[in-house]
């Protein structure tokens, strides 16, 4: 399944990491190595051309991209391997609001994928994190994903914070210029040191989203930065 973990934000009072709860979806064994194309399928395959898990995992940013002092979290490392998953294309009545914490942000939409693949890069010096994810959809879901993000920024104008047990403001606005469209949240509060920034992008079938709380202007650069490395990355495999 999609694991969780809280965004590793700078904090004015805190600066260690909360893990949250898992996400809904299905884990998978996240190593095999296959072509960079997905597999051939028979005739009516729902998941004929979707991108497997592990051809998801190439598209993530490798550890290069990241700055000096981050590392990835092995734990926070999954990917649904060469196989698919049943997928849930019901989005949430109600959206819940405090998944915008957490690394696997994306969940907060209710609809998932069939494959996906995920890491997290954290700096033990500074707490920040850096989040990323690729999901694939069939069909024209990846696009009511990203209106269920929209949908769920104006719904979550603002969420408690379970470390400081102060109000996050949620803001929202699409985002051009990345992938087939895109969606951009912006979460601050006044008892951190430096907000998060967290951009979903669509890139035909599949949804990149990435979390930032990288650097002084609530983690915007390096998010906008990582969603363009990975969407380039997707269209390539393409």
């Amino acid at each position: 399944m999609h694991f969780a973990f809280r965004a590793a934000r700078v904090l004015a009072l805190a600066t260690l990491p909360l893990t949250l709860t898992a996400c809904g979806g299905s884990s998978g064994s996240g190593s095999s190595g296959s072509s960079g194309h997905a597999p051939s399928a028979s005739a009516g395959d729902p998941n004929a051309g979707l991108l497997t898990g592990a051809q998801l995992k190439k598209a993530l940013a490798p550890a290069s991209f990241f700055a000096s002092g981050f590392a990835v979290d092995p734990s926070g490392a999954r990917d649904s391997g060469d196989t698919y998953t049943p997928p849930s294309t019901a989005p949430a009545a109600k959206p819940d609001c405090a998944r915008l914490g957490g690394t696997a942000w994306i969940d907060i939409t209710g609809i998932t994928g069939v494959s996906f693949a995920q890491n997290d890069y954290v700096n033990k010096n500074t707490s920040e994190d850096i989040g990323q994810e690729i999901d694939a959809y069939r069909g024209t879901t990846a696009e009511r994903v990203l209106e269920a993000v929209e949908k769920a920024a104006t719904v979550c104008t603002g969420f408690t914070d379970s470390q400081t047990h102060t109000k996050v403001k949620v803001t929202g606005r699409a985002t051009p210029g990345l992938g087939d469209g895109a969606y951009t949240l912006t979460l601050t509060d006044s008892a951190w040191e430096n907000g998060t920034t967290l951009i979903a992008a669509r890139v035909g079938t599949n949804v990149v989203s990435v979390m930032s709380t990288d650097g002084h202007d609530n983690g915007a650069a390096t998010a906008k930065k990582l969603t363009e490395r990975i969407v380039t990355a997707l269209k390539r495999s393409s």
